[in-house]
């Protein structure tokens, strides 16, 4: 296709516990540039990258952001200009390892292209594909305007719409591998719970037999309790959140990570 949905990026107080959690837990291969490490960590499931950034000072802590692939950068420019006039595209400082440029939706959501050839390429780019066991599957986010956001991303990177049984006025856009939900953003949405902002909400991993999936997690939470994963349902309001990610429709088992992003994994078909 002519866009890929290459990378997300959590920040987070303790990304080096997190680039563990998710190397131990889901088997997700590290970038190996120690160099680099010492200010963002890369993991990847040989098709998906995601950086784990240390939180500074006046950064949210969380899933924060993602990036798009594309064949030619300049055709993305150009589509925005005629049809999205009011979107900015930004030049990104040269240590960003899956980002030549920076843009934003119709609602404000900030995510990275690149596109191959162009500099900001990091290491990771230069590993061959490689298949393994849990690979990513989705990533979610919640607006306000579900469809004119939707639509952005279709005009703009003819990522493809399958939408399936989901939350009343959401989207699913893929690239072919992963998918982009694109859910409403309501106040209805998180009674009984506490209320988050719109932007990214949880992503979701496929694996070949859930039951050994669970047994690892439950072995590597045994062996160090610094990657056990936080719960979720804590008490009457961390119930209602569960019951919400419950809803997505690619997630049978749901945990979040040590720091509490929100994750759901399903076990993929024979």
């Amino acid at each position: 296709m002519f866009s890929k949905l290459n990378h997300l990026a959590i920040t987070t107080d303790h990304y080096t516990v997190l680039g563990m959690f998710y190397r131990a837990a889901f088997g997700l291969k590290v970038s190996g540039d120690v160099s680099r490490e010492m200010s963002a960590i890369s993991v990847g499931d040989g098709n998906l990258g995601m950086t784990l950034i240390p939180r500074r000072g006046g950064r949210k802590a969380g899933l924060d952001h993602f990036g798009i692939e594309v064949e030619d950068l300049e055709k993305v420019r150009a589509r925005a200009a005629e049809k999205y006039p009011d979107i900015e595209l930004v030049k990104r400082p040269g240590n960003r390892p899956f980002a030549s440029y920076g843009i934003h939706d119709p609602a404000g959501n900030y995510f990275d292209l690149s596109q191959p050839g162009h500099e900001n390429r990091a290491e990771v780019y230069a590993k061959a594909p490689w298949t393994q066991d849990t690979r990513f599957s989705h990533f979610a986010m919640r607006v306000r305007d579900a469809e004119k956001v939707a639509n952005f991303y279709v005009d703009l990177f003819e990522l493809e719409v399958r939408n399936t049984a989901s939350e009343e006025g959401g989207y699913h856009l893929t690239d072919g591998k992963v998918t982009m939900m694109i859910l409403p953003w309501k106040i209805s949405s998180f009674n009984g719970a506490g209320i988050e902002q719109p932007g990214m909400d949880h992503f979701g991993f496929t694996v070949s037999d859930l039951d050994a999936f669970k047994k690892n997690v439950d072995k590597v939470a045994l062996q160090n309790l610094a990657l056990r994963p936080k719960p979720i349902d804590y008490d009457s309001e961390g119930t209602a959140r569960l019951a919400l990610l419950k809803k997505c429709p690619y997630g049978e088992y749901q945990l979040a990570d040590p720091d509490g992003t929100l994750i759901d994994v399903a076990q993929r078909p024979n």
